[in-house]
């Protein structure tokens, strides 16, 4: 049985619940990145007068640069987050050493939270992406560990 007194499902327990507040706080950050801009709206709907946005207008449908770059931080989140969840949950049930999960689950967050700085300062792709690539093969470290260990 997993539990809090298992250290490794501990650290599972925390990068993954930091995963849930990365992925619902960048839907935040898009919407306050809409306030702020008045723009980046994507819905004819969104142009119905109401108290947020009291005199819409047309051009409020047009990309806005600030609330895209949100939004593709966000959609990138949701591309790799969930599947950190699935595969660290199957890698605790293992039993793996403390400093493996240690290394790798906490890795993981480290790696998000580098890709989140670099998407967010719109630092280089090659910056983005190295904090991307560390990220996914922990994932795809994960993946493999808990396979074998299903498998044998």
């Amino acid at each position: 049985m997993i539990d809090f007194n298992d250290p490794v499902f501990t650290i599972y327990a925390v990068a993954a619940l930091l995963g849930v507040l990365k992925v619902m706080g960048q839907g935040w950050m898009t919407v306050r990145a809409m306030m702020a801009e008045g723009a980046g709206y994507v819905s004819p709907e969104d142009l119905r007068p109401g108290a947020i946005n009291a005199s819409p207008d047309p051009s409020q449908l047009e990309p806005n640069a600030r609330v895209e770059r949100s939004r593709r931080m966000h959609r990138n989140d949701l591309e790799n987050i969930p599947a950190f969840w699935v595969a660290g949950l199957l890698f605790v049930l293992t039993g793996p050493p403390v400093w493996a999960a240690v290394l790798l689950l906490l890795g993981f967050v480290a790696a998000r939270a580098g890709h989140a700085w670099a998407y967010g300062t719109a630092q280089s792709h090659e910056t983005r992406a190295t904090f991307y690539s560390v990220g996914s093969l922990i994932v795809i470290l994960l993946a493999v560990w808990a396979l074998i260990a299903t498998l044998l």
